[in-house]
This record gives C-alpha cells, structure tokens and sequence, in this order.
C-alpha cells in the first residue's frame, strides 16, 4: 500500500525538499540534539534522558489554576496485563457529557508520557471546543513489545468509555488521536476497534503517524539523515517494538496499520504530515487508501515541515495554521455528532 521508492541507483539519497525558512531557524538554533539519530546502541541512553527531561506536570500543574480539572485513573489490564494508568482532564466549568478525545502521547514507542502532552492539548483543543482529554500511559517497547501497547490504549478506552456517564463524557463522541507512535496506536486502535468491538469512535486524528515498519517509502530514504526521525531511529524504534517479528511478511495490521489490506469501515480520519518528512508517504497512502474503501480521510501535507515541527516552532505560521486547520476538522465531527458540540471559538 505504500508509496515506494528506492534510492538513485548511484546509491544516493535523492535531495530533500526545502525546509519553511521558520521552521529551518528553530532547527538550526535547536542545534544537534534536534536530529539525534536513535540506535539500538544509543536506545537505552535515550530513554534515561528523557524520561528525566521531558516534562510531566502534576495534577495540580494540569489544573492550571483552576482553569483545567484534572484526575487520575485507572483501567484494569488485558489478560493479565497491568493496569493502565489515565489522565482526565477537561475545562473546568463546563457542563457536560463532553467529548472525549482519546489521545496516545508520541515518543517513538519507546519514550514519552501521557501528561507532558496535555498542557497544549488543553490549551489548543479542549478549551476553544469544550471537550474532554483522556491521555494513556501505554507501556514503552523494548520492556513491552506488540501487542502490549495496543493492548493498553484498547483497555484505557474500554474502561472509559463504560465510565463515560459517571466521568461527565459522551460515549458517542469519542476521537482517537495521537502524534507520531500515538499516531499510529490511534490508527491501529481503530482498526482494533473495528475488528474486535468496542467502542465505536466517531474520527481518528492523526498527526504525523507512524504507520510502517517497513522503512520502503521513498521519502523514508530521501529523509534519511535530514529529518529529525530519520530512516534509523525509525527502525530502530520498530525493532524496539517487533523484536523478531520486525519486517515479516505476516505481520498483522494491528502492528503497523499500513500493513492493513482493508481500510474500510473506519471512523472518519484526518491526516497531517509535512512534505519534508520522514513519514510523508506512508501517510499519504494510508489516506489513498482509506479512500479507495469508500471511506473518509483529510489529509494535509504541510510545505516545508518536518517532523514534530509544531513543537519545534510553535509561533511559526506553518504550526498555527496546522493547529487551525485541526481545530476546523475536530469541530466538524463534533458537529455532524451531536449537538452540544463545543463550537466556540
């Protein structure tokens, strides 16, 4: 299903497309650390980094003044898995049931957390559309590999979802999303969804998601090196989560959703990737190929954009019309939901 393409027979990368000239500033100011490559040499040293640097607010930190309410909790696990851990918050003061959006925190598969996600998920999407976020601590390859992760997002949004009325939720008018992994778990839970049961999301918001393992998109190899998750850390990261099981023939979607020969009765999608991007094409097909289903899919190729560039450079016109262009489809489906969708501005 991928859009393929292998290197130039001379054995060189095909030239890169240029990068927006805001985003290229906050690259270059960012300095090395910005296109570190991840290895399975470097892997656990990477992990131990920012597991100490990235942020995870408290509670009391989420709650930003009384401006957010904020909660933990948790889901029992799937066949004898652990328990999930869940953060809920929501704008405080509004009434509700609310919408939920169902987020997986980005990272590689192999490093984030569920709470450093939610202050600008607050800010950019709960607060101007009135709706809930549920954020998953899913457990991080290699310590848990497929089908671990899924498993958890699966049983975070199960156990949510049957306590949508006491929780203040819609149980109607849920959405997955993620960003980058949280993107392709997003991806892959509503494939789950679809083939085990469960709750019936109304979209799927998909930013940047990773989506296949099989590193053969041309633009895997013409970001080879360029990007800021490159062709290597890529794989490195799939191993991390496949182990034996990386690259094999049989490999079911649910792993890597572009490996889905049946894109057909999914939740509406919006895709987003950058055109200077290591997942750009697999991004695009998966969209193609929810159309050829007969399904629905947005999909928006930023110019100029790199991976993670809306953190990279938030204020740049680029991340804000990204971070509109979100908000637009979000409110939509809300909208053609239900009413009491949260359409304030």
């Amino acid at each position: 299903m991928g859009i393929g393409g292998p290197p130039r027979q001379d054995g060189q990368a095909p030239p890169a497309p240029p990068l927006d000239p805001e985003l290229r500033a906050a690259l270059a100011a960012s300095g090395a650390a910005a296109r570190e490559r991840v290895t399975p040499e470097n892997l656990a040293a990477v992990q131990r980094r920012d597991a100490g640097a990235r942020p995870r607010p408290t509670l009391p930190e989420l709650r930003a003044d009384g401006r957010f309410e904020a909660a933990e909790l948790t889901a029992p696990g799937l066949n004898g898995g652990p328990e999930v851990r869940l953060v809920l918050a929501r704008p405080a003061g509004v009434p509700g049931p609310l919408p939920l959006l169902y987020y997986l925190h980005g990272g590689g598969m192999v490093m984030g957390n569920a709470r450093s996600v939610l202050p600008r998920l607050l800010r950019e999407l709960a607060l101007p559309l009135h709706l809930a976020v549920v954020s998953a601590e899913y457990r991080l390859a290699p310590g848990t590999r497929y089908p671990g992760p899924l498993e958890d997002c699966f049983a975070g949004l199960v156990h949510t979802a049957g306590r949508a009325v006491a929780l203040g939720l819609d149980a109607d008018r849920i959405v997955l999303g993620g960003k980058s992994a949280g993107g392709g778990l997003a991806a892959a839970l509503a494939l789950l969804l679809r083939d085990r049961g469960g709750p019936a999301p109304i979209g799927q918001l998909l930013l940047s998601p990773m989506l296949d393992d099989r590193g053969s998109t041309f633009s895997s190899h013409q970001m080879a090196g360029v990007d800021t998750w490159d062709a290597t850390s890529n794989a490195t990261a799939w191993r991390a989560l496949l182990g034996d099981r990386y690259g094999t023939v049989d490999l079911p979607p649910h792993a890597a959703p572009a490996r889905a020969t049946d894109l057909s009765a999914l939740p509406p999608a919006y895709l987003e990737v950058g055109s200077a991007e290591t997942f750009r094409d697999e991004a695009v097909a998966y969209a193609d190929a929810i159309w050829r289903a007969g399904g629905e899919a947005e999909l928006h190729v930023w110019p100029g954009a790199c991976h993670g560039f809306d953190a990279l450079a938030p204020q740049a016109a680029l991340s804000r019309d990204a971070r509109e262009a979100r908000r637009r489809w979000l409110r939509r489906i809300l909208g053609a939901s239900g009413p009491g969708n949260g359409s304030a501005e």
